[in-house]
């Protein structure tokens, strides 16, 4: 497997980049549908990934068949911690005789059993962006836009890797998912990553900067670029670690924080959790749950909230029931509390949180008030 000269300075290391499954994927893909319509049987591929990178990605195994061809990229996650490094991401491509690219999964690619997550119930947990970069490859390929493809990913270690996943939890039975929004793994070395979100609020304070405007991740930064209008030139990524980042903006003498976040990051931090990754905690339907009980819930709209799978489905369950409003009240006002009590009172904490479904779902106080610092 070529590797991605690709790097990021996380804290004082110089941290390699890695392909995600669904650029592994699309790659695959390519390089199929390459042996299928012309016979030709590539030692590597080039796929343009959302990052803006052009990753070059060297096949590891092809084969043919009666209408079909298949290839597979052994999967490279950089110096990321990934459980799927190194195992193999085939695709196959045979003609169809309906027109377009359908994109499905084999073995050991997930399958979606409940409500809420990026894909219906019943199809395979393939995420949006990788079957687009999967359907865009084999149509360039291709060269026509009205052919008929069916393109099965399989990653046969998905299997037993799923156990180490939060998959079967969330209702995704069978294997792994497919995932990735930009294409490209960052690595996320804890304290590197930690050391390296401290160093961006230092250079913004030397500035002095006063204000800091924090987003978890894309979800964060997209949604108040594109939903609130806030100007993001000074935004910083706090990743999972709310209290860390806290923690140092009150070191660093920061007078005001604006927190845009989404509810099932922000619904942890709630429950008192300051460092989101699911790893360390997953309590997200468990806090909704007890705001829904304080909201005046039924019993069985509880229990509803407790088994969905993601925020957005026991949202859902609150709209249905009416209290979706009073809920995220409860929920603001814990949140506001346990932002302070980590603030000690030395940093006002404000947050808007959302959701990609139902928009802006809540804000503490003084939020709309802040959010003005970096309105466009």
């Amino acid at each position: 497997m070529k590797q991605l000269e690709e790097y990021i300075t996380v804290g004082t290391k110089r941290m390699r980049c890695g392909y995600t499954t669904g650029t592994c994927a699309a790659a695959a893909a390519r390089a199929a549908a390459e042996l299928l319509l012309h016979d030709n049987a590539v030692p590597a591929v080039t796929v343009s990934t959302p990052a803006g990178i052009d990753a070059v990605v060297e096949i590891e195994e092809s084969r043919t068949g009666d209408g079909w061809a298949e290839c597979a990229v052994r999967k490279d996650a950089g110096d990321d911690p990934d459980v799927t490094d190194g195992a193999l991401v085939y695709a196959r491509v045979e003609r169809s005789d309906i027109p377009g690219i359908r994109v499905d999964g084999g073995i050991g690619v997930g399958r979606v059993t409940r409500e809420g997550l990026d894909q219906p119930v019943g199809e395979a947990a393939i995420n949006s962006t990788p079957r687009k970069m999967i359907a865009d490859q084999v149509r360039e390929t291709a060269g026509v836009d009205d052919a008929g493809f069916l393109v099965t990913v399989s990653i046969p270690a998905g299997v037993e890797l799923a156990a180490k996943t939060f998959n079967p939890r969330l209702g995704i039975e069978g294997g792994i998912s497919v995932l990735g929004t930009s294409g490209i793994v960052r690595p996320m070395s804890e304290d590197a990553l930690i050391s390296s979100i401290e160093l961006e609020m230092k250079t913004l304070r030397a500035r002095g900067v006063t204000d800091l405007l924090v987003v978890p991740g894309n979800y964060g930064r997209d949604f108040a670029c594109g939903q609130l209008q806030l100007n993001m030139d000074e935004a910083v990524s706090c990743s999972n670690y709310f209290g860390a980042t806290i923690d140092a903006a009150n070191v660093l003498g920061f007078e005001r924080m604006l927190i845009v976040g989404h509810i099932g990051k922000m619904a942890k931090v709630a429950g008192g959790v300051m460092n989101t990754h699911s790893r360390v905690a997953d309590c997200r339907v468990e806090v909704l749950a007890a705001h829904a009980a304080l909201a005046e819930a039924s019993r069985q709209a509880v229990r509803a909230i407790m088994d969905a799978s993601t925020t957005d489905a026991a949202l859902e369950v609150l709209l249905v029931c009416g209290l979706a409003e009073k809920t995220m009240q409860s929920l603001m006002q814990s949140l506001a509390d346990k932002l302070s009590h980590r603030a000690a009172g030395a940093l006002q904490i404000e947050a808007i949180v959302f959701s990609n479904v139902h928009g802006v779902l809540g804000k503490t106080p003084g939020a709309d008030e802040l959010a003005r610092r970096w309105q466009v």
